[in-house]
């Protein structure tokens, strides 16, 4: 079996055990993909009658909701990348020759695929509550692929916390910051009625252009420069968090 081969067959397996310990989990799987919804609903029917966003407010919100998602599921593979370095096990694997790429490219596989199902299940209850996309399949799929792409790079940047973190709870502090960012930004709120000095942070962090790309790519609202900006955000911090996660396992593993 040559190397490549040998490489890809340890991903495979690396992923397969990533994705049953996501469905043993049944407390961490239900959160990442109901809470979701809980909150959507909860701001369409509770805050959604007192926000002017100048169209219904479940079509304004949706794509906001879609990147918590990848909040929570991000949270939960950092969580399980430290318990793995905690319980002696990537050592075990280490010495069956599983390359760090197999190990952390299971967990970040995992984290997508939890955050798809998720995504689903968010736009399924969207559209019984009343959100109605306007666009055509192409630019759905260019939605998705922009999704997937934030996807990537929360989750490799979520690897690279948990391969910092010392403890499991430690760990689980990475959900505040992945949770925090889309309330700052146009998920809830249009950035024009914000203070100036939060105005400048909304417009300036990654959240915000994926959040005004999904919207003119579903809604067909004016995108500006938010594509590009989106894009090079999500490429920058992926590919960031891929090197950083691979000097931080060489230095705790070896």
């Amino acid at each position: 079996m040559s190397e490549l081969t040998a490489r890809r067959a340890g991903t495979t397996v690396m992923i397969g055990r990533c994705v049953r310990l996501s469905r043993r989990n049944v407390d961490a799987l239900l959160t990442s993909l109901l809470l979701p919804v809980i909150l959507m609903v909860l701001f369409v029917y509770l805050f959604g009658g007192a926000i002017d966003t100048g169209t219904a407010y479940v079509t304004y919100v949706v794509p906001g909701v879609l990147l918590l998602c990848a909040g929570f599921g991000a949270a939960g593979t950092a969580v399980s990348v430290t318990t793995d370095l905690t319980n002696g096990v990537v050592e075990r694997f280490r010495t069956m020759d599983v390359s760090a790429t197999a190990i952390l490219a299971g967990h970040v596989v995992a984290s997508v695929a939890r955050n798809l199902v998720s995504t689903v299940l968010v736009l399924a209850v969207a559209v019984a509550i009343g959100f109605r996309p306007t666009r055509d399949p192409l630019n759905w799929l260019a939605a998705l692929g922009v999704l997937l792409l934030f996807l990537l790079a929360v989750s490799w940047l979520s690897a690279a916390f948990g391969l910092l973190a010392r403890t499991p709870e430690a760990a689980s502090g990475f959900t505040f910051l992945v949770m925090f960012l889309p309330y700052p930004s146009s998920a809830f709120v249009p950035v024009e009625t914000m203070p100036g000095w939060l105005r400048g942070f909304a417009d300036h962090q990654p959240v915000t252009p994926v959040i005004e790309t999904l919207r003119a790519l579903l809604l067909d609202t004016p995108a500006g420069s938010a594509p590009a900006r989106a894009v090079a955000w999500c490429l920058g911090i992926l590919l960031v968090a891929m090197a950083l996660a691979a000097v931080l396992f060489r230095r705790r593993v070896g």
